[in-house]
Parts: C-alpha cells; structure tokens; sequence
C-alpha cells in the first residue's frame, strides 16, 4: 500500500496503516487496566491496615478499629481512619480483670457464696460410626 501524496516520506511507528491494528492503543488499554486495578488493591490493602494491626488486640478494641474504617471507607471522612490508626497503635489496658477480682474479694468478705464457675464448652467429637454387623447365613 504506498502513502498518499501528501504524507511524509517517514512516518512514525504509532502511526497504523488503516487495516492495521493500533498496538500504541492495545498497550496503553492493558496499561490502564492494570493501574487501576494495582491503585485500587493498594488502596484497599491501605485502608485495611489498622484492621489488621488491632487484630492481635482485644476483641472490643478491634471491633471498634473495625468499625472505624468502614466509617471510613464509606463517608470519606479520613479522621475516623486515622482514629482508627491511632486506636490500633495503642494497646488499651485490661480494667475488667481487677475489677473482677474486687467484686470476688468483696463477696467473700460479705460471706456470700462463689458465683458458679462458666461451664466451658468442650468440642464435641462426633460420634463414632460403628460398622455395619455382617449378616452369616447357615
């Protein structure tokens, strides 16, 4: 196919003939695709990170972090994030345990008697299956 009178005598390579395909197009398509799927893993993967730093905490702790970034995530609002950043950092003291403790030492100076202890719950194995019982005939 030989170039209109018009045309340069050197085209560059972007240039496609009219039957051609557009390479230039096909890398640039693929190389947006994909930075919009990088972008939104890493922002995803940011927006995660007090979850899974609180994770190791306390379950109220954690519930709160969690419930902090999804204020987050969905008004975008960035404060509750970094409240939840901040949250995940500190590690909150554990006041229920000695406060236990004084209401047990105040019920036995009272001469009440112990509170029952929690059942735990054990795993339940299941039943074993028992084999079928062979039928002999005489």
């Amino acid at each position: 196919m030989t170039p209109h009178a018009a045309a340069s005598g050197h085209l560059p390579f972007f240039i496609t003939p009219p039957d051609g395909t557009d390479v230039l197009m096909s890398i640039a398509a693929v190389t947006l695709v994909g930075a919009v799927l990088l972008t939104g893993v890493l922002f995803l993967t940011l927006h995660s990170l007090p979850e899974r730093m609180a994770h190791k905490g306390q379950k109220l702790q954690f519930e709160i972090v969690a419930v902090l970034c999804l204020l987050a995530l969905f008004t975008h609002t960035h404060i509750f994030w970094v409240a939840a950043l901040l949250l995940a950092f500190v590690d909150l003291p554990d006041f229920l345990s000695p406060l236990n403790r004084i209401a047990r030492a105040s019920e036995t100076v009272a001469g009440l008697p112990p509170p029952p202890a929690p059942a735990e719950t054990a795993p339940v194995a299941p039943a074993p299956a028992s084999a079928p019982a062979s039928k002999t005939e005489a």
